[in-house]
């Protein structure tokens, strides 16, 4: 006689790694993208280009590659909807407008403040998503907020500092609209992004949109130079390739995956990323308060990343039936 078997249930994969490994990889990625775009300021130094040309060039250089990769996605997972290839265009746009807000504000009000103004995103990011879609930040991330933005205050160099540039309220204005429109990019396109397997068609978009604002902007308001010089040309693109293309993949790649909130922290990676990239490239010796005010960033942002991704519940298992009575299982 047989002993029918007890109705019994497989998980699909082990508690160990369930909860852990997948839900902080788009934070593993998240990070290295913010650390490939911190070279970009390095490299816009090198290229010594104006505003609206690195935003054009980064961009525009970038597209052909970034189309590439997404006809290969497209061939893999179909077609996007035009929704959303729509929003993603909207959102190059808003990039278009921090690219040049940012370089402005650097000579305005010094790369200092600069640097505060720009990182205020998280703050904009965290009260749009919460008024708008109800996504009210955890704990962890309250709680390294104010530890993150003081990092980030000791990276500009302000503490123990005079403060830098020709026109400060101007300045302040224009780092102001930065972050308001850097946080608009970052919104958007993760709305572009959610619920799709595809991620160099939005970046592609994006760029797009950034490189057509930026075209227009220089025709308009000029600044824009057609036909950069090596070695400027050379430095442009390599910020295509390394930021525009790698940086943007690796983080739309994440973005949909994380909260909002943590998403942004975790680009708060980017300033201590550029102090350090400074030093070793072009020699900008860091003071302590800025190593320090690196580390508090890094640590915060880190640990409420981590915190946050840590309650992530497992995949539902996956009942299998018993067999019947008298049959033996194979």
């Amino acid at each position: 006689m047989t002993v029918p078997y007890p109705s019994t249930v497989i998980t699909n994969s082990s508690p160990e790694t369930t909860a852990s490994t997948p839900a902080r990889r788009p934070i593993l990625f998240a990070g290295i993208g913010a650390a490939v775009i911190s070279t970009s300021p390095v490299l816009v130094v090198l290229s010594g280009a104006s505003a609206v040309s690195t935003a054009f060039y980064r961009s525009a250089i970038a597209l052909p590659v970034l189309i590439v990769l997404a006809v290969i996605e497209q061939r893999r997972y179909g077609r996007r909807p035009l929704a959303a290839r729509v929003r993603a265009m909207v959102a190059g746009v808003f990039l278009a407008v921090d690219l040049i807000l940012w370089t402005h504000a650097i000579a305005d009000v010094g790369a200092g403040v600069a640097t505060v103004l720009g990182n205020l995103q998280v703050l904009i990011v965290v009260a749009l998503t919460w008024v708008i879609w109800r996504e009210r930040p955890g704990r962890a991330v309250a709680l390294a907020l104010p530890v993150v933005m003081a990092g980030v205050l000791l990276v500009s160099g302000l503490v123990g500092t005079h403060s830098a540039g020709e026109h400060p309220l101007a300045g302040i204005f224009y780092g102001l609209g930065m972050s308001v429109a850097y946080s608009a990019y970052l919104v958007i396109l993760r709305r572009a992004s959610t619920s799709s397997p595809h991620v160099a068609g939005p970046v592609a978009d994006a760029s797009a949109g950034t490189a057509f604002a930026s075209l227009l902007a220089g025709l308009v308001l000029g600044g824009l130079v057609l036909h950069p010089v090596w070695p400027s040309l050379g430095w442009l693109i390599a910020l295509a390739l390394i930021s525009q293309v790698t940086g943007w993949l690796l983080i739309t790649s994440s973005l949909p995956k994380l909260p909002s909130a943590v998403g942004s922290l975790m680009l708060l990676l980017q300033p201590a990323a550029s102090l350090a990239l400074a030093a070793v490239i072009i020699h900008e010796r860091p003071t302590p308060l800025q190593i320090l005010g690196a580390t508090l960033t890094c640590a915060g942002a880190l640990a409420a990343s981590l915190a946050s991704t840590r309650g992530t519940p497992r995949p539902p298992a996956i009942p299998i039936p018993a067999p019947a009575p008298g049959i033996e299982p194979a």
